[in-house]
């Protein structure tokens, strides 16, 4: 039995001490980095406009905090209707992307047609094209097809990705081969065995990529920026953009991070919610049997 008044057990208990305060120290350090930026939306969202406008130095706290900032976000400009097409439009978007893709998924990881690997290599390839040139070709075709200002025009380019794609047709190439020629012989359908077993089985990624698709068409601001000119049809980075320049002779910061609070609580919600799926997901390296 060893001797804990030995001196070497002593020295390799104090040297894991103070690794483990070490390692908490830095955490902490970390953690105050990463939620800082947290805490000065908030603090400056319950800060009166005139005295954010008067400080000349930033102040870490408010004696006088205020809620008028939440009501003028929502009187100053539409927000709620601009939440209401957000909501909308990232439900539409989502929904149809993840059909999609998994479609496309399915195909290339289980189906056997000629020139699959050439074909998946050029999709592959398109994620090099600069996210600039693609938007410039959206704009383009979305003007031609007429459908600037309306709801098609904002989900019609953000139904693909080729990343998900590809990310799903790693996830769905892990699932074992016997399974669906199990299934071929049962007089099982390639779409009942994709919905049946596939989608089971790969949930986890399927969860992951919604959820990253809601919180990409969430925070969409180009796009929106671009092909949007009728209030109608703004989404909510158009409603900060304007609660923004509505101050008299000076940008109106703390009704802006009133609206980033409200706009940002139903994601942080979202990932509270489902943040062991997204971590499943991520971390997925092999299929559950």
């Amino acid at each position: 039995m060893t001797d804990s008044t030995d001196p070497r057990v002593r020295a390799a208990s104090a040297r894991r001490t103070v690794r483990q305060v070490v390692l908490y120290t830095l955490l902490a350090l970390w953690a105050v980095m990463v939620l800082f930026p947290f805490y000065w939306m908030v603090l400056t969202s319950v800060k009166s406009y005139s005295a954010y406008s008067s400080e000349y130095i930033p102040q870490f706290f408010t004696l006088s905090p205020t809620l008028q900032n939440y009501a003028d976000a929502f009187t100053t400009v539409l927000l709620g209707r601009y939440l209401l097409n957000t909501l909308i439009f990232t439900v539409i978007t989502t929904v149809v992307m993840v059909a999609v893709v998994t479609l496309a998924a399915f195909a290339f990881a289980r189906l056997q047609f000629r020139g699959k690997d050439l074909l998946f290599t050029l999709f592959l390839s398109l994620m090099m094209i600069p996210n600039e040139l693609v938007i410039i070709t959206n704009f383009v075709t979305i003007t031609n097809l007429d459908l600037r200002n309306t709801f098609g025009g904002l989900i019609l380019p953000s139904v693909m990705s080729v990343f998900y794609v590809y990310l799903l047709r790693e996830n769905f190439a892990q699932v074992p081969d016997s399974l669906y020629y199990a299934a071929k012989v049962d007089g099982t359908s390639d779409m009942k065995y994709l919905l049946k077993v596939m989608v089971p089985i790969c949930r986890p990624t399927l969860v992951t990529i919604t959820i990253l698709k809601v919180i990409e068409c969430w925070n969409s601001y180009v796009w929106p920026r671009l092909i949007t000119d009728d209030s109608l049809y703004y989404l909510v980075s158009n409603g900060i953009q304007e609660i923004r320049e509505n101050g008299f002779g000076r940008e109106n910061i703390p009704a802006m991070m009133a609206a980033v609070v409200v706009i940002s609580i139903p994601l942080i919600i979202l990932f509270l919610i489902f943040r062991k799926q997204i971590m499943a997901g991520v971390s997925r390296s092999g299929t559950k049997g």
